[in-house]
């Protein structure tokens, strides 16, 4: 018995020991952070500042840079490695991503670190579908995925140059394809006793003026990555002296992590709406303080038919945005009440759910935000929105009982109800999705069509293509993203930059979806062409060249693309397949 007792007491022991082991191994984890920042001229980074100069002597400014980075590792004094092989950071001057963290690290003296710009070839190819709303590799969140050609852009470097005496142009460089993923090493003493921090550089300067310098004009405005590129020989070149290891600051205080977010006024026993999406749809930021609930769905429905909501009783969201219009307005402007006229075409409420700004101008930061702003403008419902809830009291008090915690009626109940449903409204099925799933067949002028829809126009690389899919591309046809598209500009609207007051926004409006495009004319933010014919003649040969012009259209020749008759046609002809049949009846 004795022993028996001694044995238990031992085992229990052990396994207490091997306890203690492990939560001093948690506890030696370290964190690195890191921090990059992009540069030029030894100063940091001005987005669309015409400053810059090359050694062929134009000056250029930079509008986006965009880059992912992988294959972190950091080396041990005996030579070997930690490798964190599934960490990813996307950096974006726009967005102003700077920074990533390296986490359980094994505590200790380190004295590299290794990273790659770009990413390995298995991560390269795998499914953009499967990650996360805010995934570094999520491609509604980066807008860095190559489409349906499949493949990361690993570097996006694009703004506009002038040489003088001439016209502002415009570069595009995108870095890609697994022969230009670049291992970029760092020696130091990276202390990692404790948490720490390390600060580098991407001196875009360098970048573009050496060691092998680059000449917009004579090397080539635009890069895809095709093999044998002399300009993709550059970038990847110059590339190591680009970034620069500035600063390590060890033992760093630690970094609060936020509150996680809890849902608003559920009811009792909610019930979950079944949501629904093509399979090669990115996954969406689905607001979680707002779940899809069968009742609030409905209910939101309900809301978007009522002509409660205008001042005198004759207009409802759906009376200017028809679902036989794919959830637009078939007129130039909307009228509102008392026959006024807005200015803006009405924009399509299909695949909301993967916005996060709307309005063509990005005014709203939430769709139930947006639900609500038509209903107090002059030109629209024009109505007070604690009217709006004296009305709807009358009539909607038990539909709000089941869809929230209670029966009461407030704008911002309102604003959430209207939000989850439009979140439903999803398009995904067109022909050209059941070519993609072997469904069904594309003619041979729509397959060109496409051809043309997804080619580079970079006639250095013999490539004549439209370009569309910049701001166009993915399974969304759409980048969400605020562009100048060379309309000819009117002063009274001046789009993205009368929210946010600057000029680098001048005439840029949201990119609406492709999708149902056949369904959803007229065109642009003012509805100013009435067929696709007129939209693909505008990009073809009518572009107005101002500063802000998106430099993607920017680098084609003041001439135009000038395509054929047959070309155009092509275009439209795909353009045509992107019509889901359920808005067309």
């Amino acid at each position: 018995m004795p022993q028996h007792s001694a044995l238990i007491s031992a085992m229990q022991f052990r396994t207490q020991l091997c306890a203690l082991f492990a939560l001093a191994h948690v506890a030696m984890a370290s964190t690195l952070h890191l921090t990059l920042m992009p540069m030029a001229e030894k100063a940091p980074l001005l987005l669309d500042s015409l400053r810059y100069s090359t050694q062929a002597g134009e000056t250029f400014s930079v509008s986006r840079c965009s880059f992912l980075l992988g294959g972190f590792a950091l080396q041990r004094a005996d030579g070997t490695w930690w490798e964190a092989p599934g960490h990813i950071a996307w950096i974006d001057a726009e967005k102003r991503r700077f920074d990533t963290a390296l986490e359980n690290i094994p505590a200790g003296k380190y004295q590299a670190l290794r990273l790659h710009l770009g990413l390995d070839a298995k991560t390269n190819t795998a499914s953009p579908s499967q990650y996360a709303p805010d995934h570094p590799l999520n491609p509604n969140l980066n807008g860095l995925h190559w489409s349906w050609q499949g493949g990361y852009i690993f570097l996006a470097l694009e703004g506009s140059f002038r040489v003088a005496g001439q016209a502002l142009g415009g570069y595009s460089y995108h870095l890609a394809r697994d022969p230009n993923r670049t291992a970029l090493t760092f020696t130091g003493d990276f202390n990692l006793t404790a948490d720490a921090s390390a600060a580098f550089t991407f001196d875009l300067h360098t970048l573009v003026g050496g060691p092998q310098p680059l000449s917009f004009v004579k090397d080539g405005l635009s890069t895809h990555s095709h093999a044998g590129d002399p300009v993709v020989a550059a970038l990847k070149g110059n590339l190591p002296a680009a970034f620069t290891l500035q600063q390590i600051t060890s033992s760093i205080p630690a970094i609060a992590r936020p509150s996680p977010i809890k849902p608003l006024y559920l009811p009792q026993k909610p019930v979950a709406y079944r949501f629904t999406m093509s399979r090669y749809f990115p996954i969406p930021p689905l607001p979680r303080d707002n779940p899809l609930l069968k009742e609030r769905v409905a209910l939101g429905e309900r809301l978007f038919k009522d002509t409660a909501f205008s001042r005198d009783g004759t207009l409802s969201c759906a009376s200017c945005h028809t679902r036989a219009s794919a959830f637009t307005d078939p007129r130039r402007f909307s009228i509102g009440v008392e026959d006024r006229i807005g200015t803006r075409n009405a924009m399509p409420l299909f695949n909301l759910a993967w916005k996060t700004s709307f309005f063509w101008d990005g005014r709203a930061p939430s769709l139930r935000a947006q639900a609500l702003m038509p209903v107090q403008d002059h030109l629209e419902m024009d109505e007070k929105l604690e009217n709006v809830v004296t009305k709807l009291e009358k009539t909607f008090k038990e539909q709000f009982a089941s869809a929230f915690d209670s029966a009461e009626i407030t704008p911002e109940r309102i604003g959430l109800a209207i939000e989850n449903y439009l979140l439903t409204l999803t398009s995904y099925d067109s022909k050209f999705d059941r070519s993609m799933q072997g469904k069904e067949q594309l003619s041979a002028e729509e397959q060109r069509g496409f051809e043309l829809f997804m080619t580079e126009y970079e006639p250095r690389m013999g490539q004549r293509g439209a370009d569309c899919f910049h701001c166009h591309g993915g399974p969304l046809f759409t980048d969400h993203q605020f562009h100048n598209n060379g309309l000819s500009p009117v002063e009274s609207d001046t789009g993205r930059h009368r929210v946010t007051q600057n000029d680098r926004d001048l005439y840029k409006f949201s990119t609406p979806s492709l999708r149902n495009i056949a369904l959803t004319a007229p065109y642009m933010h003012d509805g100013r062409f009435q067929t696709l014919e007129e939209v693909i003649a505008h990009y073809d040969h009518n572009l107005r060249r101002t500063d802000t012009l998106d430099p993607n259209l920017a680098k084609h020749p003041p001439t135009g693309i000038r395509f054929s008759a047959s070309d155009k046609a092509a275009l439209v002809a795909f353009l045509k397949t992107l019509t889901d049949e359920k808005y067309a009846k």
